[in-house]
């Protein structure tokens, strides 16, 4: 009989010692954030209203319907005084790029946030197992991930990729492929940096949809070490809960809209189409579609499922004075929206989807104002206004959400792992005192509205 309830206990025995283990694999298979460096370049770097004035008047092709078009870009766009410009365009060279100027940026950005991180983390170069680099626009051999390890002197065997061509929404294509790799390795070090190359992009013609990222885009990165280390959990900062992307490549009206070209006149820019606020909304609600079971709770799920079964089968329709449309209430999942700083009317099209209020987009309003559209980078300055507000608790989720070239929508819920609220302000630190400021409304139009009252048939450009 005791060898029957032996038999007969084995299997059970077995079956949960298999989910044990399984159970404790994953959290070798976490992903952490240990921590992040946000890149604030020299002030010397700073673009004043002053300063972008002179880069318009050099550059003569430039007509009368094209200043006016720059300047409602520039005052629409929620970019103030204080953003960064690469070292190229205070040369007055920026017509003329070289290979050099696009690695001497990035240069100068890896050896600032990299080497901060590293400082800030205790981790030395030798320990780090995985390195990715994003940079969409500029592409060099040896790659830029080689010049990192290259410069730190990095183990042979470390896992090195290097992306382009990804666009805004690169980071989190970055900390997909990382986490992709920790599922099936132990113990990593992984290092991420994001960036763009504006030194040889910056466009010297008169197309308007190519103006426009002159208008908007600046200089800017970020490096994160992340690990699976399962004894660095109290150390982590935040924990990936989620990840979702949602690629429209395949439409070519999405495909087409954002797109590196030549104009007519053969010069090298960035286009954005006029029918780029049209092709981001379809791919957000897509995604919006895919996530929402994934990071809100059956509560808010089956309640938007109730009131959309209720409304289908009423006879009378809103428009006829019946029920209104079901909302989903994202902030029943998510604490804090970590939204892509690419402009006001990016940030204004997000809301106005997920239903926000000011205070949760002030994070990326005041990137944008301060540091500019700093494409894949932007969501972690985002990330460093809510750590330097002290926004960010133990708990707490943070819902990263990114839009770029392909066209892509990707976001990501993290976990917060810790208090964040002691005094590294990271980015932000000299000047979180002074944010949200009274008025975002920049001096552009007061100083050079005078440009709108000029007759064609009379003006002259200033010299």
């Amino acid at each position: 009989m005791e060898l029957l309830i032996l038999l007969c206990a084995l299997p059970i025995f077995y079956f949960l010692l298999m989910i044990g283990k399984r159970v404790y694999a994953r959290g070798d298979q976490e992903c952490y954030i240990l921590d992040y460096q946000c890149y604030k370049p020299t002030n010397d770097r700073m673009i004043d209203t002053e300063f972008c004035y002179e880069i318009i008047k050099r550059t003569k092709e430039l007509g009368l319907p094209e200043l006016k078009f720059l300047l409602q870009a520039t005052v629409s766009s929620g970019i103030g005084e204080k953003t960064y410009a690469p070292k190229i365009v205070f040369e007055g060279r920026e017509q003329n790029p070289t290979v050099l100027d696009g690695v001497f940026e990035m240069e100068e950005f890896f050896h600032d946030s990299v080497e901060k991180l590293l400082a800030k983390t205790g981790i030395r170069p030798s320990e780090i197992d995985v390195l990715l680099v994003n940079v969409s626009m500029l592409t060099t051999v040896p790659s830029l991930a080689a010049r990192l390890i290259n410069h730190y002197k990095m183990r042979d065997d470390i896992k090195v990729y290097n992306l382009t061509g990804m666009g805004c929404s690169a980071s989190l294509i970055s900390v997909d492929v990382v986490r992709n790799i920790f599922k099936s390795n132990k113990n990593l070090y992984a290092l991420v940096v994001t960036t763009e190359s504006m030194a040889p992009n910056w466009y010297a013609g008169t197309d308007r949809s190519m103006l426009l990222c002159n208008c908007l885009f600046r200089i800017g990165g970020c490096a994160i070490l992340l690990t699976n280390k399962r004894a660095l959990k109290h150390k982590a900062m935040l924990k990936l809960n989620c990840l979702l992307r949602t690629h429209h490549g395949s439409r070519d009206e999405s495909y087409n809209c954002c797109i590196q070209k030549e104009d007519e006149q053969g010069r090298l820019g960035f286009h954005l189409g006029k029918n780029l606020p049209k092709v981001g909304t379809v791919a957000l609600v897509d995604h919006l579609k895919q996530i929402a079971p994934k990071i809100l709770p059956m509560s808010e799920l089956l309640r938007f499922m109730v009131k959309f079964l209720v409304r289908k089968m009423s006879k009378t329709s809103s428009a006829a004075g019946g029920k209104t449309k079901p909302v989903i209430n994202f902030k029943t999942g998510v604490d804090h929206f970590c939204l892509h700083a690419g402009g006001r009317a990016v940030i204004d099209g997000v809301k106005l989807s997920l239903g926000l209020s000011e205070y949760d987009i002030e994070p990326s309003r005041m990137t944008m104002h301060r540091f500019g559209n700093t494409s894949a980078s932007s969501l972690w300055y985002v990330l460093g206004y809510m750590e330097a507000k002290k926004r960010l608790k133990k708990g707490d989720k943070v819902w990263m959400i990114s839009l770029g070239a392909g066209f892509e929508c990707n976001s990501g819920l993290w976990e917060v792992m810790r208090n964040l609220d002691l005094d590294d302000a990271n980015a932000w630190k000299d000047c979180i005192e002074g944010y949200p400021p009274v008025t975002l409304v920049n001096p552009f139009m007061e100083k050079f509205g005078w440009i709108n009252q000029e007759d064609p048939a009379t003006f002259k450009r200033p010299d």
